[in-house]
């Protein structure tokens, strides 16, 4: 039985939020930008889908078949897990002092979120499985399909990123000073901690 293209993107919708919501670099880096940026997931979002809409064209023209070469994810993990690194230790040389002076991201949430999306190794083993898997069966509705899943891909991405912000925005009200510190080095801690993760992954 064929699935309707309705049903498939449906389906997508659902598989795509589950992808956006899992806890990871995306995640500790718009918490981070929300604490001064109430609309910083509008940003961040758009900074993803610079690199995400070029990979998901590039995948349906064929890309995907080097993607998913075992040199190329690990030379990616590699590279990323060292970003990764390098951004989480940034950050915690500055946990402690004003969040407008906490550092390890860019300043601009659009280029944080660019920058945090092209680093991320997660990001393309994602699209290089389940992302690919996506692609192939929109693009059995042809062009037309792909246009569709990625205009239903990308709101999630929005609507999760802008979630983050604006709930961390709206409550930083309550947060101590010891709140403040904690939430940081959490943050922190998880671009660390991918990064450390990402990089032991290519030799164990």
């Amino acid at each position: 039985m064929e699935t309707s293209l309705s049903l498939f993107l449906l389906s997508a919708a659902g598989i795509s939020l589950t992808g956006v919501m899992l806890p990871g670099p995306m995640t500790a880096a718009t918490i981070a930008k929300g604490y001064d940026d109430k609309n910083a997931g509008i940003l961040i979002a758009v900074g993803h889908a610079v690199v995400e809409i070029p990979l998901i064209a590039a995948i349906y023209f064929g890309f995907g078949h080097f993607l998913s070469s075992p040199q190329v994810v690990k030379a990616i993990y590699v590279v990323g897990g060292l970003a990764l690194l390098y951004l989480g230790f940034r950050m915690f040389r500055t946990v402690g002092k004003s969040p407008n002076e906490v550092g390890g991201l860019p300043s601009s949430p659009l280029v944080t979120g660019i920058m945090v999306t092209g680093t991320n190794p997660a990001f393309y083993v994602w699209w290089a499985t389940v992302g690919m898997a996506l692609i192939v069966g929109a693009a059995k509705f042809g062009f037309t399909g792909i246009l569709l899943f990625t205009l239903v891909h990308w709101p999630c991405d929005l609507v999760w990123y802008e979630f983050l912000s604006a709930g961390t925005f709206k409550s930083r009200k309550w947060w101590t000073k010891r709140i403040e510190k904690i939430v940081f080095t959490a943050c922190a801690s998880i671009l660390v901690g991918f990064g450390v993760w990402f990089c032991l992954s290519v030799v164990l």
